[in-house]
């Protein structure tokens, strides 16, 4: 079950039913199910608190991800940055819903047990990454 939640600010997310299709359907795609995902929506500043507190990292991100699976079961906490996400659309010249998808599915494929820590990873992980985003439209049944 993916659940959605806002810690400091308000947000809110549109299209729930069909993001939980999609990331049941990546989920499927690389052999896993979904149990319990929580998507946290929030701020720079308590992002930032979070990395510091969990990961010792005194920086910005647009989304950290903390794992609990089990087996191939995928379930996880993905705290996400709605400031760093406007950031990045903008600075990649993207809508900012295209770019939230995009960490979304991020955090979906940390959980899946990719990484991005190398300059492989990071490509791996984005060939991934712009794979399923390709496919949202169909899979949502939003095509044109």
């Amino acid at each position: 079950m993916v659940r959605y939640f806002n810690e400091d600010i308000r947000f809110e997310f549109k299209q729930k039913l069909l993001n939980n299709k999609w990331l049941k359907f990546v989920a499927q795609s690389e052999v896993r199910r979904l149990g319990d995902i929580n998507i946290i929506f929030c701020s720079d500043n308590y992002i930032l608190d979070v990395n510091m507190k969990f990961l010792q990292h005194d920086y910005f991100t647009d989304i950290i991800t903390f794992d609990y699976c089990e087996g191939n079961v995928l379930s996880g906490d993905l705290f996400i940055s709605i400031d760093s996400v406007k950031y990045n659309a903008e600075f990649y010249g993207t809508e900012f819903s295209d770019e939230l998808n995009r960490v979304i599915v991020h955090g979906l494929l940390h959980l899946i047990g990719f990484d991005d820590h190398t300059p492989e990873e990071q490509k791996q992980m984005r060939d991934k990454e712009n794979y399923y985003l390709s496919l949202r439209p169909v899979v949502c049944g939003l095509a044109k």
